[in-house]
């Protein structure tokens, strides 16, 4: 069988499916126009196509519509528009969509990002709501955020140009450390590298538009020997690592446990004193694997934006230092318990969340029934993507979107605050990301706890002041690109906080 033969096929079958549906109830939302059998397929972006659908936004209104294959996609570029379907009309669109690439060859469907909705996407969701479902359930796992980060500076203070590399570990630690009550090693830890590794794969397994396979499913039955189906090796390979990634700290715990010395984590606690049936196992094991795989690289790449900020930005540094000095002092760290002394600190927190979208166009959504809404068709099986980056750049919602502002999170000569980002940033409905609180926390504290011992600048390179570039990655989760910073201890005072040990 060649593609040929295939694309044929899958036209075929598309023309006996708009031969044999009904009439429309109502028309479709305003879109691009596309080509007849094909529909939008030459329209669908692959790079940065948040930027795109911003565009359509701008052309067609807040939501729009395409249609590529027959496969209905409907983008979203407004939070009340998002808000009335995703989470009002949550019953219908809390399905996800089957991913031929990420989902089903390389076997992310079991985790809970791609988890079809149903029975046992509602036990995933009860585990997490125990573990990390509330500010109040996260004050547990303080201690932990607090250490891991005192010694996140500590690996920044000896090798600031790893800072990339020491945002990852710490990121990691502190989820390994509540998942699966495992103590990452100091450097080139296994389970770290597993879990960066297969996110990293995860994000280029899902992206919008990036395989063939996505938009054609009968490719995944090709063999990988045809010419073009080397994504077939691809996915093997991923795999591989996936399912590395979820037994290994699972058969860790287990071992501890058989020996009675696991301390209390999520997996322990799920373990403890039952004797599981092999749904119940799979269930355990696949909901730690989404906690540690799903939560990891989300919290690296807003930690990495804030130094990106905090380079470019520095006035925000220097109001954000003077309100720790004033607040804190000069002998001693931020804590958890400074939070509320500190708006500054927070107000920097909802602005690194917002400047840099850390999933641009969240997951896909996926209706399990027709709907009508405002007078526009959506049918059963559309695929609804809310494009949260133009929703954090709405300049009807936040005022000049582009500039970096902390400021518009306060309440100055009387204007309320803008909108607050953490209600649109982690998605929306029963697919909201159930880590939002730890990676809430995890922000926190790297703004509180950096910005007061350390000194973030640009980079001088032979004369020259290197200026990073604004340049996010395209995939499921968008990282800033690599850049050059300079980091360095405040005082002699901030070097001792940082050199002390960290206290638990």
């Amino acid at each position: 069988m060649t593609w040929l033969d295939l694309c044929l096929a899958g036209v075929g079958l598309y023309i006996v499916k708009r031969v044999l549906t009904k009439k429309n109830p109502a028309p479709f939302p305003p879109g691009p126009k596309g080509f007849p059998l094909v529909g939008n397929l030459a329209d669908m972006p692959s790079v940065k196509p948040w930027l795109a659908f911003t565009e359509w936004g701008q052309k067609y209104g807040d939501i729009s519509h395409a249609e590529v294959l027959g496969q209905h996609i409907i983008v979203l570029n407004n939070v009340k528009t998002a808000v009335e379907l995703l989470d009002k009309k949550s019953a219908s669109y809390s399905d996800r969509p089957v991913l031929p690439m990420g989902g089903e060859l390389v076997g992310w469907k079991n985790t809970l990002v791609l988890l079809p909705y149903g029975d046992r996407f509602r036990e995933y969701r009860k585990n997490f709501a125990r573990v990390i479902g509330s500010r109040a359930a996260m004050d547990t796992y303080h201690p932990v955020e607090e250490m891991e980060t005192h010694r996140f500076l500590q690996r920044v203070l000896a090798k600031p140009a790893e800072l990339s590399q020491h945002v990852r570990h710490t990121a990691g630690a502190i989820i390994l450390r509540i998942s699966h009550g495992y103590y990452v090693k100091e450097n080139q830890d296994p389970f770290v590298d597993l879990a960066d590794k297969a996110v990293d794969q995860f994000s280029a397994s899902t992206s919008t538009g990036a395989f063939m396979v996505d938009v054609i499913p009968a490719l995944q039955h090709v063999p990988s020997w045809v010419p073009g189906a080397a994504f077939k090796l691809k996915a093997k390979e991923w795999r591989a690592t996936l399912e590395q990634m979820v037994q290994q700290p699972y058969q860790f715990v287990k071992d501890q446990m058989a020996a009675g010395t696991a301390p209390e984590s999520f997996v322990s606690n799920l373990l403890q004193g039952r004797t599981l049936s092999q749904e119940e196992d799979h269930i355990v094991k696949w909901s730690a694997a989404s906690l540690y795989g799903g939560g990891a690289d989300t919290t690296v790449s807003a930690i990495y934006s804030l130094f990106l900020a905090l380079t470019l930005f520095p006035d925000v540094q220097k109001k954000v230092q003077a309100e720790i000095d004033a607040v804190i002092g000069p002998d001693r760290l931020p804590t958890f318990a400074d939070r509320d002394s500190l708006p500054y600190v927070e107000a920097l927190a909802k602005e690194v969340m917002r400047w840099h979208t850390v999933t641009p166009l969240a997951v896909p959504h996926r209706a399990t029934e027709d709907d009508i809404h405002n007078g526009y068709f959506i049918p059963k099986g559309s695929l609804l993507l809310p494009n949260i980056w133009f929703m954090l750049h709405d300049p009807r919602t936040y005022v000049n979107p582009n500039e970096f502002n902390p400021d518009r999170f306060l309440t100055r000569d009387g204007k309320e605050p803008e909108t607050d980002p953490r209600t649109i940033c982690f998605g929306f409905g029963r697919r909201i990301c159930p880590g939002m609180h730890l990676a809430d926390a995890s922000v926190w504290i790297s703004i509180a706890m950096s910005v007061a011992v350390f000194d973030v600048s640009k980079v001088v390179e032979n004369g020259v002041e290197i200026t990073p570039e604004i340049d996010p990655t395209t995939g499921t989760i968008s990282h800033p690109k690599p850049f050059k910073c300079s980091i360095k201890p405040r005082s002699a005072k901030a070097l001792e906080l940082i050199q002390q040990d960290p206290i638990h």
